[in-house]
């Protein structure tokens, strides 16, 4: 199983810049996908997450707004839309799979069973 993100790369503040995450060597049909960031010095943050069954989304606050999480069935993909973004949204972000969606869950790193390398975004001011 992998995850493959990609995406990442220098932007100026208030500028835009899609992530893509491929997902292979499984079926994801029963999964939540998300996206978490991690800054130098900080612990990894939930971001964002999307159910492959319901379409379902939930976003933390501080991108609320600003990014859209999508999917792509057919390509096994799922995208992360990052519009306004701001020099504090400079960090590895990361996707990530688990089972179950739960809200009271989302967040926790722990409850995610696979994860993809990380890839930087550089948001300069």
């Amino acid at each position: 199983v992998q995850l493959q993100a990609s995406g990442g790369g220098l932007v100026q503040a208030g500028g835009s810049r899609r992530l893509s995450c491929a997902a292979s060597g499984r079926t994801f049909t029963n999964y939540v996908m998300s996206w978490f960031r991690q800054a130098p010095g900080r612990e990894r943050e939930f971001v964002t997450a999307i159910s492959w069954n319901s379409g379902s989304t939930y976003y933390a606050d501080s991108v609320k707004g600003r990014f859209t999480i999508s999917g792509d069935n057919a390509k096994n993909t799922v995208y992360l839309q990052m519009n306004s973004l701001k020099t504090e949204d400079t960090a590895v972000y990361y996707c990530a799979a688990k089972r179950n969606w739960r809200i009271a869950t989302m967040a926790l790193v722990d409850r995610y069973d696979y994860w993809g390398q990380g890839t930087l975004v550089t948001v300069s001011s």
